[in-house]
């Protein structure tokens, strides 16, 4: 008889699931699927190292670790795994190109910094240049490149803040001067994001997340950065849908 009531509670249960998977979003189900498995194999790991099979416990845990977005040390080494998900663990850097100047943003810091392209400057860090050199740098921006003028404002805003008070009218008619930017191709997304080519949609979501907090507002963010980096995310998830 008890055998029979577990037996009626498992077709209920196996009912029940097949049910709850059939309305489910792909998306969601993809994801719940995920933690499930990562959280079945995360057991199974401590359960192999209390039995002594620490170098199965290891590879299982990685694979755990990956499937719930997680980084482990052990698993850094183990191509595809440490919840890397085509991305670095640190050292990130962002990278959106204009004309004139080339802006890196630091992943785990926030920090700003930029090559010189082109123009009378060319080859030099933005941070080497003292302000008199950066204004040069950005009246050129103003008469030829209208991107790079809005690169070099997000630049000043965290280096120097309150500049906008002191600039000269001119510099902002330039910079109000707009040119709809070409189709944005993956190799850009991929360097605008950080990440390299292959990086998974989990990965070009995390990563698109970690900008914006960089980009906010109170962190010195440019709405134009703000919008290069929605921009590479679209173009990265669209290879996913």
């Amino acid at each position: 008889m008890i055998n029979l009531i577990y037996g009626l509670g498992a077709v209920l249960a196996f009912w029940w699931l097949m049910r709850a998977f059939a309305r489910s979003n792909p998306k969601d189900l993809s994801r719940l699927v995920k933690r499930v498995g990562g959280g079945v194999l995360m057991a199974v790991s401590l359960l192999l190292a209390a039995r002594g099979r620490f170098e199965m416990a290891i590879l299982v845990s990685g694979f755990g670790a990956w499937l719930l977005g997680w980084s482990l040390p052990w698993a850094r080494g183990i191509p595809g795994l440490g919840g890397g998900g085509g991305s670095k663990s640190s050292g990130q850097v962002s990278r959106v190109r204009s004309a004139l100047v080339e802006m890196e943003l630091s992943h785990d810091t926030g920090d700003m910094d930029g090559t010189v392209l082109a123009g009378s400057l060319a080859g030099e860090r933005l941070s080497r240049l003292d302000e008199a050199a950066l204004q040069t740098l950005y009246r050129e921006a103003v008469a030829s490149d209208p991107d790079g003028v809005r690169l070099l404002q997000a630049y000043f805003d965290r280096r120097f803040p309150g500049w906008r008070e002191h600039a000269q009218g001119d510099a902002d008619a330039g910079a109000a001067r707009e040119t709809k930017p070409g189709t944005m191709t993956e190799e850009e997304a991929h360097q605008i994001l950080g990440l390299e080519p292959g990086a998974d949609a989990e990965a070009v979501r995390r990563a698109h997340r970690s900008l914006m907090m960089k980009l906010h507002p109170d962190q010195g963010g440019s709405t134009y950065l703000a919008a290069r980096v929605n921009e590479a995310k679209e173009v990265l998830l669209s290879r996913h849908r």
